[in-house]
């Protein structure tokens, strides 16, 4: 079963990392390999130049959770905070799907969405597993109430963002629900994906910002990622603005081809 990136084991090797653009032309070069990170303790860590980025919640929260950033933390939260499409190839284990949905989280829980966007799906999270995409919508609740905790700690106010799961078991009445009540955040397949586009509930689709693609290794060489890349490349044409793309795998190979 595919790891879900929410631990930071011992093994931090350097990850890669690339823009992703998917159906355009880019190859962009390689980022240095980060430097050692050393042991850190939680009030060093909320102090962490990979942490800058995030609001005082999150980087509380991050302080009291984990010993230190990874590698691929502290290469991708930069580039993904200035919203910038990023590709991340790193070990099982180094904690790169939380690197690809705290700056997300953190967007959704410190920044109140205007009256317009408030009904509209914000973060779409794509997983070519069914099994993969339950595994992070459990995993999401970790950082989501950690957050909140360490908000009310503070005396900070943060906004409890929606999540939510569409893939083809989902029953009748669940998906209607979803177009008449969006969630902020949601988790579907390509598959589902791309039938929602084809629907009445595109329309939930235009204020979407960041589109997370996991386990790229397992679409890019199939007829599954061409129609993948088609249905990416059919969702901006709906949405108000280019919206940021991240892709995750341990194994992408070879990285250029796949960030095109």
């Amino acid at each position: 079963m595919p790891s879900t990136g929410f631990g930071h084991p011992a093994d931090r090797r350097a990850p890669t990392t690339h823009r992703l653009r998917f159906a355009r032309t880019l190859c962009p070069s390689r980022l240095a390999a980060a430097p050692v990170i050393p042991r850190l303790y939680a009030g060093a860590i909320a102090d962490h130049e990979a942490l800058e980025p995030f609001s005082p919640a999150v980087r509380a929260w991050f302080a009291t959770s984990f010993e230190a950033p990874t590698a691929a933390q502290v290469q991708g939260w930069p580039h993904i905070a200035r919203g910038e499409s990023t590709l991340i190839c790193a070990p099982t284990g180094s904690g790169k799907t939380l690197t690809a949905f705290l700056a997300a989280l953190d967007t959704l829980m410190t920044s109140e969405p205007s009256q317009e966007r408030s009904h509209r799906t914000r973060v779409l999270y794509v997983s070519p597993l069914r099994a993969l995409a339950f595994d992070v919508e459990k995993n999401l609740r970790s950082p989501l109430r950690g957050i909140e905790l360490a908000a009310d700690r503070t005396g900070l106010s943060v906004v409890e963002p929606v999540v939510a799961m569409r893939t083809g078991d989902t029953p009748s009445n669940e998906r209607q629900r979803l177009i008449r009540r969006p969630p902020d955040l949601l988790i579907t397949t390509p598959e589902s994906l791309y039938l929602m586009l084809t629907s009445s509930a595109r329309e939930t689709f235009v204020g979407v910002e960041t589109v997370i693609i996991d386990e790229i290794h397992a679409l890019a060489p199939t007829k599954r990622g061409a129609h993948l890349s088609l249905t990416l490349e059919r969702l901006e044409e709906i949405t108000d603005r280019p919206f940021q793309r991240i892709g995750l795998s341990a194994t992408q190979r070879p990285l250029e081809v796949v960030a095109r």
